[in-house]
């Protein structure tokens, strides 16, 4: 499809300043929808969409989402939580909070309006999995009070919610379990594994992996993955269950470390630490639902990919804009 095919719409992202966001936002605009943000720059970044935001083609709003908003809007997409372990377990509660109260409240914004919403959930609901690759029936091995939990209870939580008032009361709502997902603007503190091996591999120091790195791992690009948010946001009708994105080629975690010493030209050495408590042994999606629902699976190889990772995390000029953000929708 050509931009030209997309009837304009007003969409809200919230955390649309992040990672993941950001490139939505990217290609939202590239349809030409009005995009409106909505992020509370926790570990999403303005520099992320500046581009976009001294164009004028993007509102940010300041917001937190454990907080109601009020707007108008066609299509909301929650992607609303930080996703990796350091930043997630900083705060636990606001995890927690940010992951159930956060999607309630976008729900009702959906509820109100007439919106599709979109919800990223995660690959961490199957937890430390028994059923190997992992499949949206299966319904996963999580322990529910452990250091990780306030992420996957919290999403865990968010689906049973969603899935409730789409049943309930009708409310469009459209789920994806993400599985790793790498690629420019990832923060080097990011605290993920290819951020972690990269900035460490440029820095020369000690590549640091749990137990002997054998746990296995399937890293999917970013542009692939936003295709997949598309496809499934452009159907007529969602499905009535989540769908896995995720790229199902496996990797051990010390093959990743040595692809990324290699990559980098790098003298670093690997070093082994023990193992963090409720660390998944292996996560592989199955996405054959994605493939026979969306005609999707992931293009961009790990190789490929992690140059690109690469050349972006070596780049250090950043563009701020000269703006004060909204702070607050009346």
């Amino acid at each position: 499809m050509t931009t030209a095919s997309f009837p304009s719409r007003r969409v809200l992202i919230a955390g649309g300043a992040g990672f993941l966001g950001s490139h939505l936002t990217d290609r939202l605009v590239a349809r030409g929808y009005q995009v409106v943000i909505a992020d509370n720059l926790s570990t999403g970044r303005l520099e992320n969409i500046a581009h976009h935001l001294v164009a004028g083609r993007v509102t940010f709003i300041h917001h937190d989402v454990t907080d109601p908003l009020t707007l108008e809007v066609d299509d909301i997409y929650n992607l609303a939580c930080p996703a990796s372990p350091p930043h997630y377990q900083a705060d636990p509660l606001q995890t927690a909070l940010t992951s159930s109260l956060g999607a309630m409240h976008l729900l009702a914004l959906a509820k109100k309006t007439g919106a599709r919403l979109f919800h990223a959930s995660t690959s961490e609901i199957y937890g430390d999995p028994e059923v190997h690759p992992q499949p949206e029936s299966y319904w996963g091995n999580v322990n529910p009070i452990g250091p990780r939990s306030c992420y996957d209870e919290g999403k865990r939580f968010a689906e049973t919610l969603l899935m409730d008032a789409r049943r309930q009361h009708g409310v469009d709502v459209r789920m994806v379990r993400i599985f790793n997902t790498y690629g420019p603007r990832m923060r080097p503190d990011d605290g993920r594994v290819i951020t972690n091996f990269i900035t460490q591999a440029m820095a020369g120091d000690d590549l640091t992996i749990y137990g002997k790195g054998e746990q296995t791992r399937s890293f999917c690009y970013v542009d692939d993955l936003i295709d997949g948010f598309l496809r499934l946001m452009d159907l007529e009708q969602g499905p009535d269950t989540p769908v896995n994105l995720g790229n199902p080629g496996e990797f051990t975690v010390r093959e990743l470390a040595e692809r990324v010493i290699g990559m980098v030209k790098s003298g670093s050495r690997i070093v082994e630490h023990p193992l963090p408590k409720d660390d998944p042994r292996r996560r592989c999606p199955d996405i054959t639902l994605a493939r026979t629902l969306l005609g999707w699976e992931p293009k961009i190889a790990l190789a490929e990919g992690l140059l690109r990772t690469l050349q972006a995390l070596q780049k250090t000029e950043t563009v701020v804009p000269a703006f004060e953000p909204e702070r607050r929708v009346a």
